[in-house]
């Protein structure tokens, strides 16, 4: 299998591109992170989302302890070719790892970040272990 097509992505300085996950069926964004060329092809072969996590200096496969992961419906590049966006459907309904539907549930009002989404499920319920 040619993967001249990661060739076509304009990776950082440190080999990532940016990726937005929003979900297929309402558009909603659910959250941001970070890609490198194998996540990308291990996201494409096996057809759920695979990102570099920056913190953990590895692989992540999204849902590996929580079980919430997301299914890749659809991938697109942006016209300068440098953020990846998949359309996903969302395992669980829980995309943060605050337990919420989306990592973006702070709204800036009156100059304050205030939460506008419930926690769906607490935390230390989801996960195995804690970092």
């Amino acid at each position: 299998m040619s993967l001249s097509w990661l060739d076509e992505i304009r990776w950082t300085n440190e080999g990532l591109c940016p990726v937005i996950a929003q979900q297929a069926e309402s558009g909603k964004i659910l959250m941001f992170a970070w890609m490198n060329r194998e996540s990308l092809a291990l996201t494409v072969s096996e057809g759920y989302a695979v990102y570099w996590s920056r913190s953990r200096k590895r692989l992540w496969r999204k849902g590996e302890e929580s079980g919430h992961r997301q299914k890749v419906i659809d991938l697109f590049l942006d016209c300068d070719e440098d953020v990846i966006l998949l359309k996903i459907e969302q395992e669980g309904g829980i995309a943060c790892h605050t337990g919420r539907e989306s990592c973006f549930y702070r709204r800036l009002t009156d100059q304050q970040w205030q939460s506008v989404e419930p926690v769906l499920k607490d935390p230390h319920t989801i996960y195995t272990k804690h970092e």
